[in-house]
């Protein structure tokens, strides 16, 4: 108890002015007050006015990507992104154990089946060797589409997961989804601000989302966007966002069943004005995850550190309990002490509304799951 004690008294020192200490409050430190007034002046509060255009500008030149669309929150723009990349219903999507829920809601809402496979304990996040294993033993090539020789349907896409921020190895996902002639679509609803190898993450498929959550560095309360350097999927995506209306000065056609999950004009201000000043974000997150590497060196309990060949965001950070019971331990204890602490999610496949799609051996996930606890992460006061 007394490792646990040490810990807790670290952390508030931290956050000296926070009683009890969140484990990820957003901050409003610019013109947000002053943005959100210009909407309640001007009447464009809906997902028509400036601030939408003008924050997906912000994203597109963050990630590098030339094309964004915004919209409600990350699930749907990860259901609207693998719509508008061509899957279909009843086809599989590959993704990891070890993920947040809504990647696999997004997965079923777009009427797809996702197969769950293992992560690696060095990024968190998708093992490339558990894809290559699965491809090899699972995949077959029938009428020019890759199938499931178990379950007979189209493998039509991967979905990895860049998990608390930290990058996956994306380049080779990426290289072995390109073999295989499947989408890769990058869920990176945690990180935005991440690098691999010198690229965002995000850009390494032919799409990616984004999340906004209340919970993430930068926030529109609520709120997700899709990246990608495929203009004709974006216009797709937008298309099918609102619903699926044709322009015309005054009729309504509607050429499919869409969807109505555009980004509110009134929440992309928050954005814009949190995306000016982005990097001092980063930059005070990546300071806050140093102080922690530095404590626990010598505390006997590991602090995760970004990967190899990676520039993380550290959206939560995650220390590594030895044992299930020893992570029971200190997360009733810290919650106790005012300082919010949190597991890491149930794996998904073995929640009851997923149970039934195939799921590979996942040992590092489960083990992780034992071990994982997220510490305060928010911008520290300056």
């Amino acid at each position: 108890m007394e490792k646990f004690k040490t810990i807790i008294d670290f952390i508030k020192t931290l956050y000296p002015n926070e009683n009890p200490v969140p484990l990820h409050a957003p901050r409003f430190l610019g013109n947000e007050k002053k943005y959100l007034a210009e909407c309640v002046d001007t009447t464009f509060v809906s997902y028509v006015g400036k601030f939408v255009t003008d924050f997906e500008d912000h994203i597109k030149r963050i990630t590098g990507s030339p094309y964004a669309a915004a919209f409600v929150n990350g699930t749907a723009a990860l259901q609207i992104a693998l719509i508008a990349s061509g899957v279909q219903p009843d086809d599989e999507v590959i993704t990891q154990a070890l993920t947040f829920a809504a990647t696999s809601a997004a997965i079923c809402h777009a009427g797809a089946n996702p197969v769950f496979i293992d992560v690696e304990p060095d990024t968190l996040g998708m093992s490339p060797d558990a894809l290559s294993k699965f491809l090899s033993n699972h995949a077959e090539t029938k009428n020019g589409f890759v199938v499931n020789k178990k379950t007979g349907k189209r493998i039509a896409a991967v979905v990895p997961m860049h998990t608390f921020g930290h990058p996956v190895r994306i380049d080779e996902i990426s290289e072995i989804c390109k073999s295989y002639g499947i989408l890769l679509i990058e869920d990176a609803a945690e990180s935005l601000g991440s690098y691999y190898k010198g690229k965002h993450t995000g850009t390494y498929g032919s799409a990616a989302i984004l999340s906004f959550n209340g919970n993430k560095p930068v926030t529109t309360g609520g709120g997700g966007m899709i990246i990608s350097n495929d203009e004709a999927l974006i216009e797709k995506a937008r298309h099918l966002s609102t619903t699926a209306k044709r322009k015309h000065p005054w009729e309504f056609f509607h050429d499919e069943i869409g969807f109505n999950l555009r980004l509110p004009n009134v929440n992309a201000a928050l954005g814009c004005a949190q995306m000016e000043y982005f990097d001092t974000i980063i930059a005070n997150k990546r300071e806050t995850a140093l102080k922690y590497k530095e404590f626990f060196t010598n505390n006997g309990i590991q602090f995760f550190t970004e990967p190899h060949n990676s520039v993380s965001n550290y959206w939560l950070n995650v220390i590594m309990l030895n044992d299930r019971a020893e992570r029971d331990s200190f997360l009733e204890y810290s919650n106790s002490q005012g300082i919010q602490t949190r597991p890491v999610w149930k794996l998904i496949p073995t929640l009851p509304p997923y149970q039934k799609y195939q799921c590979m051996e996942i040992p590092v996930a489960k083990m992780l799951e034992d071990k994982i606890v997220n510490i305060p992460s928010s911008v520290r006061a300056e």
